[in-house]
């Protein structure tokens, strides 16, 4: 009796040891031409033993790096595609940029400083004093959100100065009153209170059915 571990170890275990065998058969065959046509059915017969890799895109390119892969990069057939070397599979990734976001007025997101880019961009005119005034009121409603204290006018408005560097600045603006805010962000917290509750529910309902 042969034991697994008297034989030598897989490449890529998924494949299994009949593809393996089948891959190291392929390497003893001196005629070319016939050592092609071999590769070629190998590749076909990976193609049905992971159909999940044909939603991958490019997925025979992946095939036939595996192909090379198995043969340890000792196999001479023709690839439809640029045959792969060790050091291909050992270079690392290019490191990620990880996007860096100012530790100041986190509390507004950023979707505010997204607006604040946009209106710092647009030419002076009723459209840009209207959407100042939004930005400083969906600022407030931000801020009443996670703060509890009321907050004067011009916090608001200093804050958004300072977030925009000085290019959008307002005077003489009453914003929206504290009442009108704390009726929406009561409503918020009311509404994910339910939708933490419902959860709840579902998941002490789900805990006692019977099977």
């Amino acid at each position: 009796m042969e034991y697994n571990t008297d034989r030598p170890q897989l490449k890529i275990p998924e494949y299994g040891r009949n593809v393996h065998n089948m891959v190291s058969y392929c390497q003893s065959i001196e005629d070319r031409e016939h050592r092609n046509k071999v590769a070629k059915s190998i590749i076909d017969v990976m193609g049905n033993l992971n159909p999940h890799l044909r939603d991958v895109p490019d997925f025979k390119h992946k095939l036939w790096d595996h192909l090379f892969i198995m043969s340890n990069f000792d196999l001479d057939v023709d690839s439809p595609y640029p045959i792969p070397t060790p050091s291909t599979f050992e270079e690392k990734p290019e490191l990620v940029a990880y996007p860096v976001k100012s530790a100041r007025y986190r509390h507004y997101g950023g979707i505010i400083r997204k607006m604040i880019a946009y209106a710092v961009q647009l030419e002076e005119g009723d459209l840009k004093e209207g959407l100042k005034v939004s930005i400083a009121n969906q600022m407030k409603k931000s801020y009443m959100l996670w703060n509890k204290d009321t907050v004067q006018d011009e916090v608001i408005l200093k804050e958004m100065a300072d977030i925009s560097n000085g290019a959008l600045t307002l005077t003489d603006v009453n914003l929206s009153s504290h009442s009108q805010f704390k009726g929406q962000t009561q409503s918020q917290n009311n509404n994910q209170n339910r939708g933490r509750k419902h959860n709840r529910n579902n998941k002490s309902k789900k805990k006692y059915v019977k099977k």
